[in-house]
């Protein structure tokens, strides 16, 4: 008991100095501070992590700064050698962070810890790879699946469990069918194929990754890919203009208990697997149909993604900055926050959806020891889908031009859905782009 009080009383200073310090720490005036960016305090999974630290450490001073990643910020502090010692990131941006000497390979912490990387989901892995070298501790995983309002997909006579997006024909045609936008008013979308930010996991379904494997490369005007793009900008466009559908989506109250399907304003859509537990917590009631995305051989596929833990160059405290991202990522700290957030959720009468993490080896202890399944519906459906899709998920490799590569595919896939470009068009001028930018890094 006398721990726990600690460990409490520790979560409660965590909170209250969150926000103090600058992105660095003078030495002279905080020898101890541990400075963090882009990391916060929003839920029993973050805080009950930091107060595992912060028992373990006692004597260091750790400031959490709030608010979300800024990368111009991060690679300014950097550059003025005044880099906080840790920077939490998206994982798919690392690699050109390490490429730019942003960030320090973590291989001799991990390896000084005894950490096994084994234990981390290899496409998490993947994307902090760069050049033979691991930048990141990967931290929460989350795959993308298929969400299906049962309501309207009846109501057009269709059987649920044969909607999937194995056939392009059959899913264009039953898109068309779900629609409702008569007038060109739209009151309910009929498939949403999730554009810009879901062309990978079309493309994958379709058989090209769009990075190549070394991460120096794009197939971005690939046959493949430019078959991709007008398939899923016909999706969108078979059911009225981008500018009438993007206007009825971003209307959607996506984490109320009013969200699309729960309205009806929704048919189908792929997801990332963190919205089955607000559909489960908001809307339980909700009458929906989680699957697994499929390829066109029927298959299962999904792209993995998350954050991770890096070194800044510069970091001041490196050593004790490796101390924190193993310690975050180890899995009985990830066991102890499952835990807390699981008996914060049910003092308010919410449902506990599990904690999807990128370390195996946690979430085997977790889903044995923690979670349980409540008579939720939505969760006892889609956390086995959720669990059974992330070993067999793929990420895309870590790149020297990783966010200037993003930018080139999603700009490219805009400009078709607002009719500026042909997909031939839009993704040899993504090409050059992305061509360009490898070569601005790579000098060749």
């Amino acid at each position: 008991m006398g721990r726990r009080v600690r460990v409490c009383a520790v979560v409660a200073a965590v909170l209250l100095s969150g926000g103090c310090g600058g992105l660095g720490a003078s030495p002279e005036d905080a020898p101890n501070a541990l400075t963090t960016m882009g990391f916060g305090l929003p839920d029993e999974h973050a805080t009950a992590r930091v107060a595992v630290f912060r028992d373990r450490f006692p004597d260091t001073d750790l400031r959490i700064n709030e608010g979300a990643f800024d990368e111009q910020q991060f690679l300014s502090a950097v550059a003025g050698g005044e880099p906080p010692d840790l920077v939490y990131a998206d994982r798919a941006k690392l690699g050109a962070y390490a490429a730019r000497g942003a960030v320090e390979p973590i291989d001799d912490c991990l390896r000084s810890h005894g950490v096994d990387q084994a234990q981390f989901r290899p496409a998490a892995m993947r994307q902090v790879t760069y050049g033979g070298k691991v930048y990141g501790a990967p931290e929460f995983a989350t795959v993308r699946l298929l969400i299906i309002n049962n309501t309207a997909v009846r109501a057009a006579g269709v059987d649920p469990a044969t909607v999937s997006t194995t056939d392009w024909s059959a899913l264009a045609d039953l898109s068309t069918r779900l629609a409702d936008n008569a007038g060109g008013r739209f009151r309910r979308i009929g498939f949403d194929p999730k554009l810009p930010d879901f062309l990978p996991l079309w493309a994958k379904a379709n058989g090209v990754e769009l990075i190549t494997p070394d991460g120096r490369g794009v197939r971005l005007d690939d046959p493949a890919v430019v078959e991709t793009l007008r398939y899923t900008t016909d999706l969108v466009k078979s059911q009225g203009t981008w500018a009438a559908f993007k206007a009825f989506k971003d209307g959607f109250n996506d984490f109320g208990a009013d969200n699309a399907y729960a309205k009806n304003q929704l048919a189908v859509m792929p997801m990332d697997s963190f919205y089955i537990n607000t559909l489960a917590t908001n809307s339980p009631d909700v009458d929906v149909t989680i699957t697994p995305f499929t390829d066109r051989r029927g298959e299962p596929v999904t792209e993995l993604g998350g954050q991770a833990w890096a070194i800044p160059k510069g970091s001041r405290h490196p050593d004790r900055a490796c101390d924190f991202l193993v310690t975050m990522t180890a899995t009985d700290t990830w066991v102890t926050a499952a835990k807390a957030r699981r008996d914060a959720l049910a003092a308010k009468g919410r449902p506990y959806g599990g904690t999807f993490t990128a370390n195996r080896v946690a979430d085997e202890e977790i889903f044995t020891s923690v979670y349980a399944a409540q008579g939720n519906r939505i969760l006892d459906q889609g956390v086995p889908i959720v669990r059974a899709l992330q070993d067999d998920s793929f990420a895309l490799p870590a790149s020297p031009a990783g966010p200037d590569l993003i930018r080139a595919w999603q700009q490219a896939a805009t400009r078709v859905l607002t009719g500026a470009q042909t997909p031939e068009e839009a993704l040899r001028q993504a090409q050059r782009e992305a061509d360009a930018a490898l070569h601005r890094v790579l000098g060749r």
